[in-house]
């Protein structure tokens, strides 16, 4: 919903550069983690700037919002196909299983591009889980850092090239357009900033440490959900009979990823 916002009043760049000079302020008091420039350039390119960019011109291209959040959310879908594709990890039957039913699930989702979602609309937003999925495996072999350092010295990397794009497109001086936000967008970008970046990756990072794995991660698909009825009761989206079908497919193969059978929970 903060994202539908703030793209009314900015580009898809100038958005994604506000989001993040935000989350980077900690920057200014917090020593920077014992992880190598180069490490933290590869992750903050992939993990956010890319994950985001995609994210904000496929919504900005007609992608509806809910319908975003559940196809960002596949990005487990493609963090195990590429693990196992360029890492050599071998997926258990489960990871397969819930792989084919989230693919399934893109799949249909796939089928109703035309009307008010175009083909670019879901290419671009597409690109937002696979560049996730690319953070992911970097962010693996980064040495241990605690969450909130990490995110504030990640947060560094996206203006950059979200300067970059903005200034191809719309010209060297189109940024200063931030500094005419209404109240909604400042808002809508120290929401996504202060929150949904800094706040939320620091106690998401924190449960994990905290919490085994498998008693965490399912609650990440209340996102979807939680997205999806935003969009319907304050932008009124809708979905049709075979998005709703892709829509629930994708959930239920990440939930058969991440929910733990009964032999993990005993």
């Amino acid at each position: 919903m903060a994202t539908r916002i703030g793209l009314d009043e900015l580009s898809p760049a100038q958005l994604a550069i506000a989001r993040f000079a935000i989350a980077a302020a900690p920057v200014l008091v917090v020593a920077r983690p014992r992880v190598p420039w180069p490490a933290i350039i590869a992750v903050g390119l992939t993990l956010f700037a890319g994950q985001f960019l995609f994210q904000f011109f496929g919504i900005a291209a007609g992608m509806p919002p809910g319908l975003a959040s559940v196809i960002v959310q596949s990005q487990a879908l493609f963090t195990i196909a590429l693990a196992a594709l360029f890492l050599g990890e071998r997926p258990t039957s489960r990871q397969v299983t819930g792989v084919v039913i989230g693919a399934a699930g893109l799949a249909a989702i796939a089928m109703t591009v035309g009307g008010e979602i175009s083909a670019t609309a879901l290419v671009l937003t597409l690109g937002s889980p696979v560049s996730f999925a690319v953070g992911n495996l970097l962010l693996k072999r980064l040495p241990t850092a605690a969450s909130f350092g990490l995110v504030a010295w990640l947060s560094l990397v996206p203006p950059i090239p979200a300067l970059a794009v903005d200034s191809m497109l719309h010209g060297p001086y189109a940024v200063a357009e931030v500094a005419s936000l209404s109240w909604r967008g400042v808002v809508a970008a120290l929401y996504l900033g202060a929150v949904a970046t800094t706040l939320a990756y620091a106690i998401w990072g924190g449960l994990l440490r905290r919490y085994p794995t498998a008693l965490v991660a399912p609650f990440a698909l209340l996102v979807p959900f939680v997205a999806a009825a935003s969009s319907a009761a304050v932008f009124g989206e809708r979905f049709g009979g075979l998005r709703l079908a892709g829509m629930a497919l994708v959930l239920c193969g990440l939930a058969v990823i991440v929910v733990p059978g009964r032999e993990a929970a005993a």
